[in-house]
């Protein structure tokens, strides 16, 4: 064989060959993914579905009216969208130039390319019910087996996850990259699924677990631990726009922290979507409703109101109905319905008779006494409201109130006290939450541009947006009846008369984007022209079928997900993987990505020991800065952090002040939660690093974490017999074992040892920089070991600061 670095001719002229015959065939064009997002872009604000303001009657959107106008079906050189787009004249070019938008030279060659091959239109993606999707479908029969042969113990519906996405991926060619390693599996799961990190424990015994489902056995124990619907709520309640105060004028507190433990209970419990979102939209109308059901009606509460003294009730009725409509069709649709409100939308076929129909379903909802009786008071009064326990709580006292009755009977007097004490202990632990109650439906009126002054527009009864059916027709109701909010949520899920195939399409992007860090369709909250197309069709159609055919079990859906082998592999980035799929949107590795606000806090309080586990509760106030709400009046506040184990609640249970969201969910991103929130932003800027270190949370934890090294430490290892350099390293060691589950490398140890002796000799330099460091947490917070100086105390706090802030400790793998 000759040496790599000869090649003849004659072999270059090999290889080059076989390099292009290997090259794949360039993909045939799709409208839906490459060619609709150039015209919803640049020219369906003009010549789009919105018939009142389309211009030069021309309409982009449907195939016959481009055909008539624009398009010359297989000849893009005489069509006069091509025309008008390379005119160099302002007045005739398009788009016109005062818009800011051009037609790039990429997006030119696709429409000539398009119109070259015939021009073929499709029916736009997010309003076709999924298809059932067969793997054996995508596969070229061609290809080896290789994609088919997928490691043991992966599901059936796992596996034809796989199919799906290898498939894709050898279109490109891309390969798929190979499993994490064992450490990362575990700890990826464990965020993803519980929003904490493993016990060093845990990683080394899954590590050593060799058995086939071993793997599986963790994924169901962590579906089964109450922390999964922790992390499950955290998402939900930035679609539903969950928060303490109302938001507007004075953003006074209202009452719903008990709607927060519905959603956690009921995720916990495996209610289906379907039930869950029922309960929500219409709890209030189900037959003899159950105090969750009446608790989960809170959702209908959960929008921004004000209490200001001088509003005007008919503006902010106009106000509430256009937030209901935007907050339903981007929750339960991924649709923009909101942009319908004061013309037919630009971009989708929804118009502004739908927008006005739809609100229409929520104008049973009783929002109008707090015009009449809401206060300044903190919590404000947001009538109805009702006083209700949580479910343990509730299932303790009909334990109690059987006991009383049976002490009674026997006139125990001594137990009889006893359980009327604990009864009274529970009963005050009562909380107030807001609910529905259904009252006779407030006129609602088409509102010509939206104008609330303005009276002259048709009475709207509830309807669905006309392209999507007919409600009444669906409910099977005679044209006099009025449809209800019930009914429309039943629609939402009916698979076979409904959109329930729609609907679960968008649950099911968005698990995906929970588990692999990107929705098949990029824009979580835009199924519509504005957004982006999946990128694998038959992946999100198969995943919507999955959601259907478990019963809307959300559980089983996301089980699919993360026993997949897709999921299962490592974060990895090349130069291939650069240049053909540059935002891993075909799914060829794990996406790595910073942990969200709220689970960055609850990862730093559980490696330094301080975390309370307990499920729900109230919201919690957590340390912030002094000051911070002194612009906030009607009433003025003063700001009181919760004391002992409430300060160390998850981050979910923070109380979520809209106007001034505390600090450091801001910094990382966390949304004050005036909209749906479908997808946080993930930055990163020295904001989030200065709140991470300078937050007294943070700075407890470090010095709570530093005291658990010291103690654990002098219990793992023989410290007494070992040099001060074997301590330090031993130490170090087990900080890094305790906080992502592993030792330290060569370039930690060397730093951090560093660190540690740059802090000793500063702290014991500076003794009163020492106490004062030190005084921020208690004796009863930090357990420091006997035998420590206060110099070495915070010197290792230094450095259990500089580990909590690792971009591994804080990185999702």
């Amino acid at each position: 064989m000759l040496p790599s670095r000869f090649t003849p001719p004659i072999i270059a002229i090999i290889l080059l060959c076989a390099a292009a015959s290997a090259a794949p065939a360039e993909r045939p064009l799709s409208f839906n993914r490459d060619v609709r997002p150039i015209l919803s872009d640049k020219c369906f604000f003009c010549h789009g579905p919105d018939d009142k303001h389309r211009a030069a009657k021309l309409r982009l959107d449907r195939s016959e009216a481009a055909y008539d106008v624009a398009i010359e079906p297989w000849d893009a050189a005489q069509s006069e969208l091509i025309a008008r787009i390379i005119d160099q004249d302002p007045d005739v070019q398009m788009p016109p130039p005062e818009t800011g938008k051009r037609v790039s030279e990429q997006e030119l060659e696709i429409l000539r390319r398009w119109i070259d091959e015939g021009a073929p239109y499709e029916a736009y993606w997010a309003y076709v019910p999924p298809k059932p999707v067969r793997a054996a479908d995508r596969l070229d029969a061609d290809r080896d087996g290789s994609v088919h042969d997928l490691p043991q113990g992966v599901g059936p519906a796992a596996g034809v996850i796989d199919q799906l996405v290898r498939s894709e991926l050898a279109d490109r060619p891309l390969e798929p990259a190979p499993r994490a390693s064992r450490r990362n599996q575990l700890r990826r799961l464990h965020l993803d699924l519980t929003g904490l990190p493993p016990s060093h424990e845990q990683i080394e015994d899954f590590v050593q677990d060799d058995a086939a489902d071993a793997y599986q056995r963790r994924v169901d124990q962590l579906l089964a631990a109450p922390a999964f619907g922790e992390r499950f709520a955290q998402y939900w309640l930035d679609l539903v726009r969950f928060a303490d105060t109302v938001g507007y004028h004075g953003d006074q507190i209202h009452n719903i922290g008990p709607y927060r433990d519905y959603v956690i209970d009921s995720i916990n419990d495996g209610m289906p979507l379907d039930q869950f979102s029922r309960e929500q939209l219409a709890g209030d109308l189900l037959d003899d409703p159950t105090i969750e059901q009446q608790i989960a009606s809170g959702y209908n509460r959960l929008l921004q109101t004000t209490h200001e003294g001088g509003l005007q009730p008919k503006e902010y009725l106009a106000i509430y109905a256009a937030d209901r409509v935007r907050n339903f069709s981007a929750v339960w649709m991924a649709a923009t319905v909101g942009c319908a409100q004061c013309h037919d939308h630009k971009y989708d076929p929804y118009t502004s008779q739908d927008f006005y129909s739809l609100s229409a379903f929520f104008a049973d909802v009783d929002e109008e006494k707090h015009f009449k009786n809401g206060t300044n008071a903190l919590p404000t009064r947001r009538e109805p409201e009702i006083d209700v326990l949580g479910r343990t709580d509730r299932m303790r006292l009909a334990e109690l109130d059987a006991a009383i009755a049976s002490a009674e009977a026997d006139g125990d007097s001594p137990r009889l006290e006893s359980l009327r004490r604990e009864r009274k202990k529970i009963e005050d632990r009562k909380q107030r939450t807001m609910i529905t109650k259904a009252i006779e439906p407030r006129t609602v009126r088409f509102l010509p541009r939206g104008n609330w002054l303005d009276d002259s527009g048709e009475i709207m009864q509830p309807a669905i947006p006309k392209f999507l059916g007919d409600i009444r027709e669906f409910a099977g109701l005679p044209t006099d009846a009025r449809p209800t909010r019930l009914d429309l949520a039943n629609w939402l899920f009916d698979d076979q008369r409904g959109i329930g195939g729609l609907t679960a399409r968008v649950f099911a992007n968005r698990l995906w984007y929970l588990y692999t860090g990107r929705g098949i369709s990029p824009t979580l909250g835009d199924f519509g022209g504005q957004g982006r197309p999946p990128t694998n069709p038959d992946l999100l159609d198969h995943l919507a079928g999955v959601l259907i055919e478990s019963g809307w079990d959300l559980k089983a859906t996301a089980r699919a997900i993360v026993t997949s082998e897709t999921y299962r592999q490592q974060v990895m980035v090349d130069e291939t993987r650069r240049r053909l799929d540059p935002y891993n949107e075909l799914a060829a590795s794990q996406s790595g990505h910073r942990l969200p606000a709220e689970t960055v806090r609850d990862t730093v309080l559980e490696i330094a020991g301080l975390l309370d586990h307990q499920v729900g509760g109230r919201s919690v106030r957590p340390y912030q800065p002094s000051g911070y709400y002194r612009h906030l009046n009607f009433p003025t506040r003063r700001y009181s952090p919760d004391e002992g184990q409430m300060q160390w609640r998850r981050g979910l249970y923070t109380h979520w002040q809209r106007q001034f969201l505390h600090p450091m969910l801001k910094a990382l991103d966390a949304p004050s939660r005036e909209e749906c929130t479908a997808e946080r932003p993930r930055s990163n800027t020295p904001l989030e690093a200065l709140a991470l270190l300078n937050d007294p949370t943070f700075v407890i934890a470090a010095q709570s974490f530093a005291a658990r090294i010291l103690r654990e430490s002098h219990t793992a290892t023989k410290e007494s017999v070992a040099t001060t350099e074997q301590r330090v390293d031993s130490r170090i060691d087990l900080a890094m074992k305790i906080a992502v589950g592993r030792p330290a490398n060569a370039i930690e140890q060397s730093a951090l040892s560093d660190l540690l002796k740059s802090e000793l000799a500063r702290f014991e330099n500076d003794p009163e920089s020492c106490q004062a460091f030190l005084q921020t947490a208690d004796e009863a917070t930090v357990a420091w070991p006997v035998g420590e100086s206060d110099s070495s105390r915070a010197a290792w706090s230094s450095v259990a600061r500089a580990v909590l802030n690792l971009h591994e400790t804080l990185y999702r793998p």
